[in-house]
């Protein structure tokens, strides 16, 4: 992964843990409303996605063992991981496209009621997104996917002075390219060919020569609404759109975002789609029902959109009626690291990945409440609306003292912490019971996202190789390592 340079390396701050008297007193640990449901306290698990599901995108046991396992500790909410919207193939990811999903939601929601004693709240993330194609190998690229066209035999044909060019047949002209030294494939492809050939090919959501693309701002509203409908009748106490990093409505949102049919341009048209898909969804589900939004508050990627665009889109959200605004950074394949051939580009390894999961090896500044600024920008827009709407903020937080400090600053209402949760899912318990000395902390490695990129199943290097021949442990597929943290036996009854 990207990280800055010249590194700093930075250790986990030394921090103090609260007694259980003044954890009582917390903000962190107090209730708050989040459109109609209430969380008992102000800590919330974002979505992670732990690569536990079926190929055929259904429910396991990995996935109830693995929610019910955070539901333990008794966050104030868990956000399911981004699940899809559309009933296609998508790998081992959740889906919730059709009824046939239902049966293991209702199984997956009932199993943190159970696990929580009821005090957990449970949304679920809605996704969509485009087409990316692994990186193919040279010969595969122009024997196959390169579309030949005149302006290829014209670069040909201006690069080596031969007129002959113009009327080669296409075979002479795909095997000239596959055997051409890359200082003449960069003359004759353009950029999107480029791209494709040395990252893989990727749709984009202002590629309106295609039909399907055109036709999104036609088709997301009803999907996301009827998989909010499902999500509903699964029992989930609300949903998260998923409006970041590299996916479809983020794209809409971005400012790179130039379609010319009303969808794109101006701030205005950019949120025009993802206003009207939650319109759609808030129509489908009731004004009874939690809809909230995580979208970006710096895309971080050149020509991208800015905290000031996430303030405008915030206030537009909020007057909307969106229940809660979840702020993330970053996270966009236009910087990405370029995959290696078969692989496909994953888009949290350049500098945008890198300020969404930040590490350890950082700049001055260092990984620990590093967004903090975008989630504050994001509030103080809405307020200045006169709006109460919740604001989430996550990034490097992981002690008792900056959850609270964001809290009584101003920075968010209720406070994120995905890592942490994964190193510790007991340490929201630990810190209200003045047990904080037990927290497992995470040391913001990022072992987890490298799992995360080779889609492997998701685990913590602090606690996946404990007890491994312990009775009952559940193993990787690989055998390797433990997939659940041990338990914490001293907690509340």
């Amino acid at each position: 992964m990207w990280h800055p340079e010249p590194v700093v390396r930075h250790t986990i701050p030394e921090t103090r843990w609260p007694t259980r008297e003044e954890a009582a007193r917390a903000l962190l640990f107090q209730p708050v409303r989040v459109g109609r449901v209430e969380l008992e306290s102000r800590t919330w698990v974002p979505a992670m996605v732990p690569w536990r599901a079926t190929e055929d995108g259904f429910v396991t046991r990995e996935n109830l063992e693995w929610y019910g396992r955070f539901a333990a500790g008794r966050p104030g909410a868990i956000v399911v991981e981004a699940t899809g919207i559309r009933d296609v193939p998508s790998g081992p990811l959740l889906r919730i496209g059709h009824d046939r999903f239902l049966p293991g939601l209702r199984e997956l929601v009932e199993t943190v009621r159970r696990e929580s004693r009821g005090r957990t709240r449970l949304f679920i993330q809605v996704i969509d997104f485009l087409s990316v194609k692994r990186r193919p190998e040279k010969s595969k690229f122009f024997g196959r996917f390169l579309d030949v066209g005149e302006r290829h035999r014209r670069a040909l044909a201006e690069l080596t002075g031969d007129e002959g060019w113009l009327s080669l047949g296409e075979p002479a002209v795909r095997a000239f390219l596959r055997d051409a030294p890359d200082e003449v494939v960069e003359r004759v492809l353009d950029g999107r060919e480029l791209e494709a050939l040395r990252y893989g090919y990727r749709e984009r959501v202002t590629d309106t020569q295609l039909a399907h693309v055109r036709e999104l701002p036609r088709v997301l509203p009803g999907l996301f609404a009827e998989a909010a409908r499902r999500a509903r009748e699964a029992g989930f106490d609300g949903v998260e759109l998923h409006y970041a990093h590299a996916y479809t409505m983020a794209s809409f949102l971005s400012r790179r975002n130039d379609r010319a049919d009303g969808y794109g341009g101006s701030p205005e048209a950019r949120a025009r789609l993802p206003l009207e898909v939650y319109r759609a969804v808030r129509e489908r589900v009731g004004a009874d029902y939690t809809v909230g939004v995580r979208f970006l508050g710096d895309e971080v990627i050149e020509g991208g959109s800015r905290v000031g665009d996430a303030a405008f889109y915030a206030a537009e959200f909020a007057r909307a009626g969106l229940d809660f605004l979840s702020v993330s950074k970053g996270g966009k394949f236009e910087d990405a690291k370029q995959p290696k051939v078969g692989h496909a580009v994953y888009p949290y390894t350049g500098p945008s990945g890198y300020e969404c999961m930040p590490t350890v090896l950082s700049d001055a500044l260092g990984p620990f409440g590093r967004n903090l600024s975008l989630s504050r920008a994001v509030r103080d827009a809405v307020r200045a609306e006169g709006l109460e709407t919740p604001v989430v903020a996550a990034g490097g937080v992981g002690t008792f003292e900056l959850a609270e400090e964001i809290l009584r600053r101003g920075d968010a209402d209720i406070v994120g912490a995905a890592r942490q949760s994964l190193a510790d899912p007991d340490w929201f318990l630990k810190a209200r019971a003045g047990r904080g000395a037990d927290v497992r902390r995470c040391t913001y490695t990022n072992y987890c996202e490298a799992l995360d990129q080779s889609h492997k199943q998701v685990t913590c290097k602090l606690w996946d190789r404990e007890g491994l021949k312990d009775p009952g442990v559940a193993l990787s597929s690989d055998g390797r390592r433990r997939l659940l943290p041990p338990r914490w036996t001293d907690g509340e009854k």
